[in-house]
């Protein structure tokens, strides 16, 4: 475990910046791509919105207040990060929220870099017919093992609202997980 003061300190020196950065990068490079990966749904845009996270997180280091962790202020980057790219895609396709959501299940499925036995194609199913931003709860939660502290600071909203929201997805997905049922491409 990083001592996160003293690494701050190094993220921030002209002396030690370069390699403390790439340290971060090998730290988080990996956790980042999953989170940004389930919103943007394809790894080539994944792979974007990474990019433009961590050249977000290097600009925007002198300005660290510390107000959260380093790991939650870097997933809040990633997260609004994700939120630019989505939304500069809806107005180039001219689709709407709903349009994306709906599609959700389809890019995921279609993304020669995804690999899920039923089990996980059927959690799938069942979020793609959750709200956005519940469905966004869920796999902070669920997939990326965060706190709803975190995510709370990262979503900006009350961490009560988050509890209520990921119980509800729960609730959800355990009424509908032996329901769901799969198409095969041969039905398609």
């Amino acid at each position: 475990m990083i001592d996160e003061s003293v690494f701050l300190k190094e993220l921030t020196s002209t002396k030690h910046k370069e390699k403390a950065f790439a340290k971060l990068l090998d730290l988080y490079q990996e956790r980042l791509y999953w989170h940004i990966r389930k919103l943007v749904i394809t790894h080539e845009n994944a792979n974007d919105v990474l990019q433009n996270t961590f050249l977000r997180i290097y600009k925007s280091l002198p300005n660290f207040k510390q107000k959260s962790s380093l790991h939650t202020w870097m997933y809040k980057i990633a997260y609004n990060e994700c939120l630019r790219f989505i939304e500069k895609n809806k107005k180039r396709q001219n689709v709407s929220i709903d349009d994306v959501n709906n599609s959700y299940l389809d890019n995921l499925t279609s993304d020669t870099f995804f690999d899920s036995n039923e089990t996980q194609l059927k959690l799938h199913r069942i979020l793609s017919e959750l709200p956005e931003r519940q469905r966004l709860i869920f796999q902070m939660k669920y997939f990326d093992d965060l706190k709803f502290r975190e995510i709370a600071d990262i979503l900006g909203v009350k961490e009560g609202t988050l509890k209520s929201s990921y119980y509800n997805s729960v609730k959800h997905i355990e009424k509908n997980i032996l329901s769901v049922q799969l198409l095969t491409k041969t039905q398609v």
